[in-house]
């Protein structure tokens, strides 16, 4: 069976993460956890399915107040694939000079901030452009993507450059560059890609590591809960206090 070959690639590459990544989830953590003590936020941002890591961060069963997500509707909605918001409108959008720099400037951030950015392969400009601007406000950038195998992609932002060289940290997804990782007979492409798992493996390895080091600090989580365990009398008055600190810090940004 082909699905037990696409098991044995999910696993290799999350292995492989654990085997390279661990420092570099450890420093990217401690990045988040100086913003999030100060009060302040870890913006996440990605496009296309780099945005299902951003949405599973919070809000969400077991995540906590911290983290911001940065979600644009035509970077994301396109299940409708063809007419409006469509996939050919996406392609344009992501490529698009300038895009990312018009995203930007509806947020005020601030220099404690962090920024978190998803991007498989790097060089696409929407998340460029937003990379260089959260630095030219002062901000620490953190990207997650399949970095080893994009040193020899060709970058299409005008400044040359590819992501992974704008990030303060960056941690490898360890994701072959074409993602699909099973082939097939009489098939040009494959099937079954792998980056979403090791895009939602990272987001947790660093997101614990993150809750490890605030509660080492004595800062308290306003943790989202589960609200569907029988006889948990409380779960609504914790989740209306997560929501509760999470307007309270998201009115300023």
């Amino acid at each position: 069976m082909l699905a037990l070959q696409w098991l044995a690639n999910t696993r290799a590459v999350l292995d492989d993460i654990e085997a390279t990544q661990l420092s570099n989830i450890r420093r990217a953590a401690e990045l988040m956890t100086d913003s999030i003590a100060a009060e302040r936020w870890v913006h996440t941002f990605g496009c296309g399915h780099a945005t299902i890591p951003v949405e599973e961060m919070y809000p969400r069963i077991g995540g906590f107040v911290g983290f911001h997500p940065m979600i644009e509707l035509p970077l994301t909605f396109f299940t409708r694939v063809t007419g409006e918001m469509g996939i050919h409108q996406f392609l344009f959008l992501e490529r698009a000079p300038g895009y990312g720099e018009a995203i930007m400037k509806s947020y005020a951030v601030d220099p404690r901030d962090t920024m978190w950015i998803f991007s498989h392969t790097g060089i696409n400009n929407v998340n460029i452009d937003v990379a260089l601007e959260a630095k030219r406000r002062g901000l620490r950038v953190v990207v997650s993507g399949s970095a080893d195998e994009a040193r020899h992609s060709t970058p299409r932002h005008p400044s040359g450059k590819r992501l992974f060289e704008i990030a303060d940290v960056v941690i490898d997804t360890r994701v072959p560059a074409g993602d699909s990782s099973v082939a097939l007979p009489n098939h040009v492409d494959n099937v079954g890609p792998v980056s979403t798992m090791a895009f939602v493996a990272v987001v947790w390895m660093t997101i614990t590591t993150v809750a490890e080091l605030l509660t080492e600090r004595g800062v308290r989580l306003f943790i989202h809960p589960s609200h569907n365990i029988p006889g948990d009398t409380t779960a609504r008055e914790r989740l209306d206090a997560a929501l509760g600190e999470y307007k309270r810090r998201v009115a300023g940004v």
